[in-house]
């Protein structure tokens, strides 16, 4: 059988996400190009619970938890003060069985559409509001004893429920999803569940979704926008929870559009913190795959935060897809009236082939 080597899973996958953008379709992606034309089964190794059209996925958030006309769990697009972690069910072939799903998970010429349902959303857990208060003690900071015994009920809580599912996998590693601009709960559910699909359906797939899709074509981008500095905030807690449990050896972080200025700037902050404790940050926070697609940051400031501050030693594997025709980085360019453009569309010069190392960092254009 000819194998599919994982960083070409990931390469495609990070094509994948240039190609679906800001997209709400409910429809399975196009196979990725290494699904094709293989032999025997691409899954036969997995054990039967990880089988089958739907898929148990977590996420963490700091959307305000709603109703929606059935009196089921929402989040819509409103922020919250505390950080909350639960599952999702996603079926990723309705009414389809897997030997189905599967052929449609190696062709590019479907007999029928895929189509994508959200099943089940279940909030297992909520921390306390944050930031926590403080007060100073002998000239030290000493957070409220109360609420920083709750913050780690809540690690603890998520610990258990996540460690159950690393049992099923040979891979103690967890993939984190980080979605952009007008996004919804719903989006990134699919996202991730299709992405942890086709890369195998190794380790755990995990979304951390924070409050975007605001419903407005003249305050969307700025509302969202506002809201990815508000959840750095709230991504730095979540990684440090994770990157604390004995039983994750590796986490991937993959960020898509304005995901990617807050995985950025998350892991700047972490970084930096790290450092001036004389500690590596690589080490600290297991990341091994550090992924940034059709990045909406601005040139000038990425070179700061990622170069200037020597982020691609913060992970095992910095990589960059970049794409010089995306319209939606293109209208960002406009709106935030960019000097030197967006970091989405940039080209290294001399950069011309599929993918360079450049400064530390693989592009891939």
């Amino acid at each position: 059988m000819k194998k599919i080597d994982f960083s070409f899973r990931l390469f495609a996958i990070g094509l994948l996400l240039l190609l679906l953008g800001c997209s709400s379709a409910r429809v399975m992606m196009p196979t990725p190009n290494v699904y094709l034309n293989t032999e025997g089964d691409p899954y036969h190794n997995l054990p039967k619970e990880l089988k089958g059209s739907e898929v148990q996925l977590f996420y963490i958030t700091d959307r305000k938890p709603e109703k929606n006309d059935k009196g089921n769990l929402h989040y819509g697009f409103g922020r919250s003060a505390s950080l909350a972690f639960g599952t999702a069910v996603v079926d990723l072939g309705v009414d389809m069985t897997w030997d189905e799903l599967l052929q449609a998970s190696r062709t590019q010429k479907r007999s029928k559409p895929v189509k994508l349902a959200l099943r089940q959303v279940t909030e297992h857990v909520r921390g306390p509001h944050s930031p926590i208060p403080y007060t100073l003690i002998d000239g030290k900071i000493v957070e409220e004893p109360t609420l920083i015994a709750e913050r780690k009920q809540l690690a603890q809580a998520f610990r258990r429920i996540l460690v159950q599912q690393l049992a099923l996998t040979p891979r103690k590693e967890v993939f984190i999803y980080i979605h952009g601009y007008n996004n919804n709960f719903d989006d990134a559910a699919f996202a991730m569940a299709e992405l942890w699909h086709f890369l195998g359906r190794i380790g755990v797939p995990i979304i951390y979704t924070w409050p975007a899709g605001y419903p407005s074509a003249l305050f969307g981008y700025t509302y969202d926008r506002e809201s990815s500095e508000f959840t750095v905030y709230h991504l730095r807690e979540a990684l440090g929870f994770i990157a604390s449990f004995p039983e994750v050896e590796e986490i991937h972080l993959i960020a898509h559009s304005r995901g990617t200025d807050v995985a950025v700037t998350a892991l700047r902050e972490l970084t930096l913190r790290t450092r001036a404790a004389g500690a590596d940050p690589r080490l600290k926070f297991k990341i091994h795959n550090f992924i940034l697609a059709a990045p909406d940051l601005d040139i000038m400031v990425a070179e700061q935060r990622i170069d200037g501050d020597k982020l691609a030693l913060s992970a095992s594997r910095f990589t960059i897809y970049t794409s010089p025709d995306d319209r939606a980085i293109g209208i960002a360019k406009k709106l935030s009236k960019s000097p030197q453009g967006r970091i989405g569309t940039f080209q290294p010069r001399g950069y011309d082939e599929v993918s360079k190392e450049y400064d530390g960092v693989l592009w891939c254009i």
